[in-house]
């Protein structure tokens, strides 16, 4: 690829961290940094799908972080009940369809009538697709892939790769392109665990809230330098 050519990933992903640590920073209870980083969803995700990027993952809520006080899962879950309602005309403003990846169990049934009638409202939207990670596990969902291929009676010489790719949750979602973390960590915390197997990565020292549309630019162009081989 020319130094000039831009590369354009077909699916991103996003770790989003930082919120708690940002608020802090700032002298502001948690609520107002998982706010602000929600504010810094959509600006992403608008500026992502603008770009011409097809897919755009983001890590919102981990199986892991039920551990986190019930005060601040509470305010969590407001916003995203409030995404999925009192902002849910957003997607259809910009074409973009919703895919929720993750287990249902423990979500609140409001939540879970809210995600369901957002999905089936979006689904002929075509301007990109955003996949909201929630009660989301990268090992969990390799496990549920691999139930329902036993469950369905497959031979044990029958399951392939493939195959496995074809029982994860929202199996249409591709493999990501690149991944991005924020916050300076550098670990990927069991996100799109099958999916990132040729992923690049992409770790920056920002908090979420700080993102900007400017960032996607960034991340295009980071994205444009790095030569894939896919183990060739």
């Amino acid at each position: 690829m020319a130094e000039s050519e831009v590369a354009i990933p077909r699916h991103v992903g996003y770790i989003v961290d930082g919120n708690r640590r940002w608020a802090k920073k700032h002298g502001i209870p948690t609520y107002e940094g998982h706010l602000a980083g929600y504010n810094a969803v959509k600006e992403v995700a608008f500026a992502t799908h603008a770009a011409g990027i097809e897919y755009m993952s983001i890590y919102i809520f981990s199986s892991e972080n039920w551990k986190r006080s019930q005060e601040e899962i509470s305010a969590l879950m407001s916003l995203v009940l409030r995404l999925f309602t009192t902002d849910a005309k957003m997607f259809d403003d910009n074409n973009i369809r919703l895919k929720v990846l993750g287990a249902r169990e423990g979500l609140n049934p409001k939540i879970l009538k809210a995600m369901d009638k957002l999905e089936e409202r979006t689904k002929d939207n075509n301007a990109g697709t955003l996949a909201i990670c929630l009660n989301y596990g990268g090992q969990a969902e390799i496990v549920d892939a691999v139930k329902k291929i036993v469950q369905a009676g497959t031979k044990p010489d029958d399951i392939t790769a493939d195959l496995i790719a074809e029982n994860l949750y929202a199996a249409e979602v591709p493999p990501v392109d690149v991944i991005v973390r924020t916050s300076g960590e550098k670990r990927t915390s069991n996100f799109m665990l099958w999916r990132s197997a040729y992923s690049e990565f992409i770790f920056l020292d920002k908090m979420w809230p700080d993102m900007t549309k400017d960032d996607v630019t960034a991340i295009i162009s980071e994205y444009s330098r790095r030569h894939r081989r896919f183990g060739g």
